[in-house]
């Protein structure tokens, strides 16, 4: 597992692909509604982080399709990129537990 953590993008990306493939603009959507708006990856650094994760083999181009005359590409986590996931969900939590432990321990030492 990497110490160093994944890029908010990235790890959006593959988030938005944990449960359902999609193509390049739910993806997009995907990550708007999860960030609650915080969110909304502009479509070069969106198709820039895709292609970096296509290159790392995190995600797979399952399928290829022509919707309104325009090429579409609807992408899909792959196994790799499910357990890179998994790796960052257990590292993010670890920090969680980490903060949550010491406000707990600095708010004792307030009182």
């Amino acid at each position: 597992m990497s110490e160093r953590g994944m890029q908010e993008l990235a790890l959006l990306l593959l988030t938005a692909l944990a449960n359902a493939s999609r193509h390049g603009y739910a993806i997009a959507q995907e990550v708007k509604a999860m960030t609650d708006g915080r969110v909304a990856p502009r479509t070069g650094a969106l198709y820039g982080a895709l292609d970096r994760l296509l290159a790392e083999g995190l995600i797979r181009v399952e399928r290829e399709e022509v919707v309104g005359g325009r090429a579409r590409r609807v992408f899909a986590l792959a196994p790799a990129g499910r357990e890179r996931l998994e790796e960052e969900a257990d590292r993010l939590a670890a920090t969680v537990r980490e903060v949550r432990r010491r406000l707990a321990d600095g708010a004792t030492a307030l009182t």
